[in-house]
């Protein structure tokens, strides 16, 4: 039976879209989009992949004003804190570890939420 693998892509408006672009790709290590078809793009490690839509009674604890939320699998999570802390952008650890892992949030330069995820072991196998 035919069924969905995988998210393809994630589109969403931005104020100044190569900005944006642009920051993503300095900081989160997400390129641009490739400006011909034959460019590379983009191939994520495998891993778990959350896919939960929310209400609109919702607490915006995963959703930005934009009424969406990106969460992004990192393989270091202080180390990627660090990283963003250095390029003077403000992030908030969540000090909880969670069966499924540890967390951190920040926001982007249009104030869209961005959620960090360090998975735990236990969540990959």
């Amino acid at each position: 039976m035919a069924k969905v693998i995988g998210i393809g892509g994630f589109f969403f408006r931005a104020g100044d879209p190569d900005r944006l672009g642009d920051w993503y790709a300095e900081h989160l290590d997400i390129p641009r989009p490739p400006a011909s078809y034959d460019a590379p793009v983009w191939i994520q490690a495998v891993g778990p992949t959350i896919f939960a839509p929310f209400g609109d009674d919702a607490p915006n604890d995963h959703l930005g004003h934009s009424g969406w939320g990106l969460n992004l699998r990192v393989d270091d999570l202080d180390g990627m804190v660090g990283r963003l802390r250095s390029a003077g952008i403000d992030v908030e650890v969540d000090p909880q570890t969670y069966p499924n892992g540890r967390f951190a949030s920040l926001q982007d330069p249009e104030g869209n939420f961005v959620q960090l995820w360090q998975v735990s072991e236990s969540s990959t196998s």
